[in-house]
Formats: C-alpha cells, structure tokens, sequence
C-alpha cells in the first residue's frame, strides 16, 4: 500500500461495502476503487498484517475493531466536508471529490471545529 492515504479509502471502502451488501470480498473491493485484484490482495495483506482486517475461510473481509474505527473516523470526516462543500455552493460530484482528498490531511482540531460549526455550535 502506498500511504495512509490509501489505508484510510481501502477501510473506508470496506466499510461501505458491508453496509450496502452485508459481506464483502476483495474482488468487490477491487470492483468499487476500480483497482486490479493483484493490487486489492496485496492491500487486504497489509491490512491484515497491520490489524485492521481480516479475512475468512470463505474470503469475507471484516474490520476489526480499530480497522472499523479507522474507518468510522474517515467516513464521517468525508460526509461532514461533503456536506459543508455543498452548502457553499460547490456541485455534489466536486463536494465528494474535493471531501475524500481533504478527509486525509485535515487536523483533528480543524475537523471538530468545523464540525461544531456545522452544528450551529
């Protein structure tokens, strides 16, 4: 896996799979982030080795309980930044695009910020 960066939208992706389909393989993984399965299953081994993943018998992936973490921590930094995009003005499609870059480099002190300012705080 080349950076955090990438852990974090491979956890992500993870996440949203199951939430959408209930199990998850890597080959929907590799599907969703238009990756080649080689590169997913060299990513899913990463994972694994760093704890954050596992993998079944029958090849469902699970996040384990900091991989879902992790993964919780991005998704709502992405839906938070999409939504405050948005409300400025910017298009949906730019909002999510622009979020999933931001979601991986804003401090966590901007990010609560931004979410108390969100929330009329």
């Amino acid at each position: 896996m080349r950076s955090f960066e990438s852990r974090e939208d491979y956890l992500e992706t993870i996440l949203l799979l199951k939430q959408e389909k209930g199990a998850v393989r890597s080959i929907d993984v590799a599907g969703r982030m238009h990756f080649s399965k080689p590169s997913v299953s060299r990513a899913v081994s990463l994972l694994k080795s760093a704890g954050l993943l596992t993998m079944d018998k029958d090849g469902l992936l699970e996040l384990t309980p900091e991989g879902l973490a992790m993964a919780g921590r991005v998704y709502e930094r992405h839906c938070l930044l999409k939504q405050y995009l948005q409300s400025l003005g910017v298009s949906e499609e730019t909002a999510a695009e622009d979020a999933c870059r931001i979601e991986h480099v804003i401090s966590e002190e901007s990010f609560e910020k931004l979410k108390a300012h969100m929330r009329g705080v």
